[in-house]
């Protein structure tokens, strides 16, 4: 008994010998690549008992190639020379299902067209599941188990968290950005340790910054949360006040590019001198408080009295202006006396208004302060 090995087409499950390209009842695609041109007179004899399906008693089938020239039939554009041509002269009517041919007719079929590929977005679309590794189906997000052959999804898959790509996205943790500084500005400085020395030396170091004291601040975390203390400098460390906060006498504010002490309400001295005469001045005015501009150095500058219960600071229109100051609001700031203490509200300024710090303060993410003459930005990763 011969036995002869063939091509079972995947479609309709027609039988074809081996090297053959399509099947020729469903026109499907057998061979794995492109067969190289040929010459279109060349025949290939095939020693075979069954060809597509048609018995041959009485010798072998030759498939031919032959030119398009020599039989009218349909072109495809991989093979436009040529068509293929089964000489059946000698072929027995078959017991297939498919109609008998008489001897002498032959069948010429076109091969089979590409499969178009598919779209980006479809790509895309297999891409959104996870893959059953037993049956390669896929598995849509959620599902425990695979619709076609029943295996789990793997624990890793099921219980898979979205992680950030390294240690520079820590949750909980932050990073200072720099906002102004001499020509640095962009520069952040991840906080990823316990503690966090700011100065001329330490673990953020500003060494071209002359108001920057040796062991400026430390920026540290308690319970979670980020926390900065000024470890004694001189020039301290403000933070920008977001709305309006009470001060105290003896506080330090800044708004644009000036520094402000505030100061008590003034002691009225109208008593003569020793010889009984009085000193002459401008007329005084009842006064809640007064601020002093502070100078480069520690000198005081100009004192203001406010005259009612608020005092306005700004470029214009107020009672202290600083018109030549590009980092000044025209209604930058108001200090006011409510009865129960003394508050500092920011106008909605372009750059803020600071208040100095006393001791340590909890930072939150978009906080911005003042170290020096560096303004850093606090951005904390979402825990």
């Amino acid at each position: 008994m011969d036995f002869e090995i063939g091509i079972v087409c995947g479609r309709c499950d027609e039988y074809a010998a081996l090297g053959t390209s399509a099947c020729a009842s469903c026109g499907n695609a057998l061979a794995l690549e492109t067969p190289p041109a040929q010459d279109p007179s060349v025949s290939v004899a095939v020693s075979s008992s069954s060809v597509h399906g048609v018995q041959n008693a009485r010798g072998p089938v030759t498939v031919k190639m032959v030119s398009a020239s020599d039989a009218p039939a349909p072109r495809d554009p991989h093979f436009p020379d040529a068509i293929f041509e089964v000489d059946l002269e000698s072929a027995a009517p078959p017991d297939a299902v498919s109609p008998p041919l008489r001897p002498g007719t032959r069948r010429a079929f076109t091969p089979p067209k590409p499969s178009k590929p598919k779209s980006v977005e479809e790509l895309m679309d297999q891409a959104k599941n996870f893959v059953c590794r037993s049956c390669s189906t896929a598995v849509p997000l959620g599902h425990k188990f695979c619709g076609r052959c029943g295996a789990a999804v793997p624990a890793e898959i099921l219980n898979a968290r979205t992680q950030f790509f390294g240690q520079l996205q820590a949750p909980g943790k932050a990073k200072l950005i720099l906002i102004r500084g001499e020509g640095v500005e962009g520069l952040s400085y991840q906080l990823n340790a316990d503690q966090h020395i700011v100065g001329r030396s330490g673990q953020l170091v500003f060494p071209d910054d002359p108001f920057v004291s040796p062991k400026h601040a430390n920026f540290f975390y308690r319970n979670g949360k980020l926390v900065v203390r000024d470890e004694g400098s001189v020039n301290g460390v403000y933070l920008r006040v977001k709305g309006s906060v009470d001060i105290e006498p003896g506080d330090y504010f800044l708004a644009g590019e000036q520094v402000f002490i505030l100061e008590s309400k003034p002691l009225l001295n109208d008593t003569p001198g020793p010889d009984g005469t009085y000193f002459y001045s401008s007329p005084k005015h009842q006064s809640p408080f007064r601020i002093t501009q502070m100078l480069q150095g520690g000198a005081p500058g100009m004192t203001v009295c406010a005259r009612g219960s608020s005092l306005q600071i700004g470029r214009e229109g107020g009672d202290l202006n600083f018109p030549s100051d590009l980092y000044m609001s025209a209604s930058h700031c108001r200090l006011e006396d409510t009865g129960s203490a003394l508050v500092l509200t920011d106008l909605n300024s372009r750059n803020g208004t600071y208040v100095r710090l006393k001791n340590e303060r909890e930072l939150g993410h978009g906080d911005y302060l003042f170290v020096g003459r560096k303004l850093l930005r606090v951005e904390i990763t979402a825990a």
